[in-house]
């Protein structure tokens, strides 16, 4: 049904766990595809000796280019990007289907809802059953998630996500010059929008439980924020809660305050201005390739 796409950096445990999750617990047969950075903790040993179809580079890429270097391996209609810190919960992909069989068009991108210890968004459920591997309560997860189903929300934007891949291909996968991956799941938001795409749902009843292992402390990041801010004219957070209603109760017609947006307009162009006035020399996609 999907084509499953799952980076990794070194994180074994989880990813042994996420794909157990997976074969376990979904509705329909997937595809699973691994793009494995690195791999030196037995992560490259350990997809060949299952026979994923993988993808791999000998340090780590970040999730753009893992995500796009996975895409011509693809065998379904329908590209699902999860982490691999990752438990779905049953009938995950099931919830997420219905909408898509529900849709008129390709011009749609839906969401899981997340199941954290700390949640980040309202329509997140704030529940903590383990942070690793080792001290996760599976059982007591799997006897209580049907409780904790949530409503339907508005601005998906984190994994886990599913779009068509015509969709995905038509605004070119993930911008690599995010790399490694800051602010890049609201880059790819904005180029769905630019490409007709209006309806960014998140399911309330596909849920999965995130561990967040937070593999991002371990690399260099990139100026994501600023970046976003230079490439479209707003921040990331003008983009989420004026665009897309991000985090709002879902609703198929949102109203957009023309009024309010403009002034976000001329706020972030006033502050465009002036991170480039104290910044005029802020690193560029190009630079990677002067210093070699």
């Amino acid at each position: 049904m999907f084509s499953i796409l799952i980076p990794t950096w070194n994180n074994l445990p989880f990813l042994k766990l996420c794909i157990e999750s997976i074969e376990r617990n979904s509705t329909y047969p997937h595809e699973i595809l691994i793009h494995i950075n690195d791999g030196s903790d037995g992560t490259l040993q350990w997809v060949k000796e299952k026979g994923y179809k993988y993808t791999h580079t000998p340090e780590n890429v970040g999730v753009c280019w893992a995500l796009n270097g996975l895409r011509p391996l693809m065998a379904a209609h329908y590209l699902c990007y999860v982490n691999d810190d990752m438990y779905v919960l049953p009938g995950w992909d099931k919830a997420l289907y219905e909408e898509i069989c529900r849709m008129p068009d390709k011009l749609w991108y839906f969401g899981s809802t997340l199941i954290e210890s700390d949640p980040r968004i309202h329509h997140y459920i704030g529940r903590d059953f383990g942070r690793t591997p080792e001290t996760f309560r599976e059982k007591e997860l799997l006897d209580t998630y049907k409780s904790l189903e949530g409503e339907d929300w508005m601005g998906v934007w984190n994994p886990p996500t599913v779009v068509h891949r015509d969709i995905w291909d038509l605004v070119g996968g993930y911008s690599v010059e995010f790399s490694p991956g800051m602010a890049s799941d609201p880059d790819f938001n904005a180029k769905l929008w630019m490409a007709g795409v209006r309806v960014f749902k998140g399911v309330g009843r596909s849920l999965i439980y995130h561990f967040k292992s937070v593999s991002v402390n371990r690399i260099v990041k990139n100026d994501g924020p600023g970046q976003f801010l230079r490439k479209w004219g707003l921040t990331v957070r003008a983009f989420g809660q004026q665009i897309l209603h991000y985090d709002q109760l879902w609703t198929p017609s949102p109203t957009t305050n023309r009024a309010i947006l403009r002034k976000e307009r001329i706020r972030c162009s006033l502050k465009n201005i002036i991170r480039i006035f104290r910044n005029p020399r802020a690193p560029r996609v190009w630079d990677k390739l002067d210093n070699g």
